[in-house]
Order: structure tokens, then C-alpha cells, then sequence
């Protein structure tokens, strides 16, 4: 994982070369040479916040056809009903 540092003024001028280093790691953005924010893709942030992920968003992650995966065969769920 890289870890860059913008500062401010770089960070205005070119935001979408901040965007793609971020891509491999968190971008410090700095105010008078002090970090005092910080760039994450929404990936990095939700796996540092752990909130729990979704289906719906697994499943359209890039790549995410490429996945091999065979569920596992469910046995003996079904019973007859008790109408008695």
C-alpha cells in the first residue's frame, strides 16, 4: 500500500491524479504542510469503517463475473405438510 501526500494546492490543480493515487493507497492532503485530510477509494473506506457489504454491491464489483462459485447442494428442505 502507497501512501501519498498532496498538498493543498496541488490537490485543486490536479484532483483526478489525487483520485487515481488513491487507487493504491490513501492521499494525505496537507494544509500548511499539516495532513488534514485524507483520500480513500469508497472500497478502503467502507473495509476501514466495517460496515458489513451488501450483496447487491458485491456482486457489481469489477471483475466480479470472473468469480467462480458453485453453491453448495441443499439436501432434505422440503417436507410434506402436517394437514392433520
Amino acid at each position: 500500500m502507497a501512501i501519498t501526500t498532496f498538498s493543498s494546492r496541488q490537490f485543486n490543480q490536479d484532483a483526478s491524479k489525487a483520485k487515481k493515487a488513491a487507487e493504491s493507497g490513501p492521499v494525505f492532503i496537507t494544509d500548511r504542510g499539516r495532513p488534514a485530510h485524507v483520500l480513500l477509494t469508497y472500497a478502503a473506506y467502507r473495509k476501514i469503517s466495517g460496515e458489513p457489504a451488501k450483496i447487491a454491491d458485491l456482486l457489481a464489483m469489477p471483475g466480479a463475473e470472473d468469480i467462480e462459485f458453485e453453491a453448495p447442494k441443499l439436501h432434505d428442505l422440503a417436507q410434506p405438510a402436517d394437514l392433520s
